[in-house]
């Protein structure tokens, strides 16, 4: 049975009880206090009529947070009768966790997908881009990593609307096809998207407040689909903004109804019972336009465009907190550095060099594969290019503001210098150096090393003596993990031997390709 079959069946089940109730005597006004999302506080103008309607006031206090943090999981502790949420799904989660075996009553008040909202001129470049215009997540995050969209997204380490759209986007980003695993938020594909954003706040509501009076600021925003047309419904945009609904789903929030005072629960049947009503979920429609839940109220005209994919929330309270830790503080730009060790040796002419070309051609644009949308290099990051054969060739470093310097990054690895040598080692070696250099200089920007190479180490330092020289590192720069990327007929004990001992992993590429490889390993910086 579905999340809204039972819906069905628990207010049939709600109306018997409401029925039977009111045949006896008429019971004494009670209120409840209630902790709300913030974004809910366009419900105030119905109130007084539940009130005169159920003889039920509810005392609203919108400051919930995405998964009521603060508030004590067992029943009867909380100082509130009642939370209303844009989603339960964190806070049950935590209920899961912290033991506790009987659920908290819950009832589907609402629904509203979480969409993007694009201005009219940035919503017909990005369809301009795509076969059919039909835009997904990663076409957003695919344009907010070369600066095209500018998006607002409440904070999700407090926002319910925000928390939805960053498991959407990551949902998107794993290409799975289902409920986000420990493993999908294991490797972070978020950081071009999240380059993009450039307006935050604690909550969705203050957010759009936000966007209205520094639309100069974004070009996007990323919320519930009610609250982009109820602030189109305002005179407070210079344009209504197009509402997109990513091809690849999205997070349906249900705004339920919580009871967490059971000795309340017959006040609590009224109200939903109330809620629940034909002409009750009419009025919430046109007020707040969120999607009514009673199967007998047909949706306005805004309200029928299809939710189709309905992206699944995490089982795990963990994959949502790590999701949540990995996305960061949105006030603060990413501005990663990724160090690239490109082996040169005459081994890699011809079709290994023609695929180590083309992967970085993909990772700057090229690739219009969904995977490669959420892998590319995005404005902001900085990257050094060192190829090396017996010894260093070249080493280039460039911040990416523009396609100029991608370009620069191509032209590097388009150069047709090889060397008859391999000193792996030597290469990691330098990586080090770079790295300390960057810590020292900015001891908060991540930073990665990614070693690729085709053959085993005949040149330069053996292993041993570059295990010498990271130990003699200082702790900032011994923190910076290598990815290897083994390739061809390169010592993938000793690659696996290095990953293990920086704290990164290796890929192999003969699995797949060159391409896939870096894919995969840009994920995982």
């Amino acid at each position: 049975m579905t999340r809204y079959a039972r819906t069905l069946t628990r207010w049939l089940a709600l109306a018997l009880l409401a029925g039977l109730t009111s045949c006896g005597p008429s019971s004494p006004d009670v209120t409840l206090r209630v902790l709300a999302s913030p974004e809910l506080a366009d419900l105030a103008p119905l109130l007084g009529r539940l009130k005169d309607d159920t003889g039920v006031e509810l005392d609203m206090e919108y400051k919930a947070t995405a998964d009521l943090a603060g508030q004590p999981p067992a029943s009867g502790t909380s100082p509130y009768d009642l939370a209303w949420l844009a989603s339960d799904r964190s806070f049950l989660l935590r209920l899961r966790d912290s033991g506790r075996t009987a659920r908290s009553e819950s009832t589907p008040i609402m629904r509203s997908p979480v969409v993007v909202g694009l201005t009219p001129a940035l919503a017909a470049t990005l369809r301009s881009r795509v076969p059919g215009g039909r835009l997904s997540w990663a076409d957003i995050a695919d344009a907010a990593a070369d600066g095209t969209v500018r998006f607002g997204m409440a904070d999700p380490r407090s926002s319910d609307t925000g928390r939805a759209a960053l498991v959407g986007v990551a949902t998107a980003a794993a290409g799975t096809g289902g409920a986000l695993r420990e493993d999908d938020v294991s490797c972070d594909r978020l950081r071009g998207f999240r380059s993009g954003q450039t307006l935050t706040a604690g909550s969705s509501r203050a957010l759009l407040d936000t966007y209205a009076d520094h639309q100069g600021e974004a070009n996007a925003l990323i919320a519930h689909e009610s609250e982009l047309l109820s602030l189109n419904a305002t005179d407070r945009l210079s344009a209504p903004l197009t509402i997109v609904y990513p091809e690849d789903g999205m997070v349906l929030s249900d705004f339920p109804l919580l009871l967490l005072n059971s000795a309340e629960h017959s006040a609590y049947a009224k109200v939903v019972t109330w809620l629940l009503r034909d002409d009750v979920q009419l009025e919430l429609m046109r007020r707040t336009w969120r999607r009514p839940v009673a199967p007998d109220v047909r949706p306005l005209e805004p309200l029928r465009a299809a939710v189709g994919n309905a992206l699944s929330f995490p089982d795990r309270l963990s994959t949502v907190e790590r999701l949540v830790a990995d996305y960061g503080d949105p006030t603060r730009p990413t501005t990663d550095q990724v160090v690239f060790l490109l082996d040169f040796s005459t081994s890699m002419r011809g079709d290994r060099i023609a695929q180590l070309r083309a992967a970085f051609a993909g990772l700057s644009g090229a690739d219009p594969t969904s995977t490669g949308k959420f892998a590319r290099f995005y404005r902001g990051e900085r990257l050094t290019v060192v190829r090396f054969g017996g010894r260093v060739l070249d080493e280039t470093t460039v911040t990416v503001r523009g396609d100029g310097d991608l370009r620069t990054l191509r032209k590097v690895v388009a150069a047709d210098g090889f060397d008859d040598s391999t000193a792996v080692w030597s290469a990691l070696d330098r990586g080090y150096r770079i790295a300390a250099d960057a810590v020292r200089d900015d001891p908060e920007r991540p930073l990665s090393i990614v070693l690729m190479t085709d053959g085993r180490s005949n040149a330069g330092l053996g292993y041993e003596q570059f295990e010498r020289h990271y130990d003699r590192l200082d702790a900032g720069a011994r923190a910076v993990a290598t990815f290897p990327v083994h390739f061809g007929e390169a010592d993938a004990a000793a690659l696996e031997k290095a990953a293990e001992a920086t704290g990164g992993r290796m890929v192999d590429a003969d699995r797949s390709s060159l391409s896939d490889a870096f894919k995969e390993i840009r994920g995982c910086l």
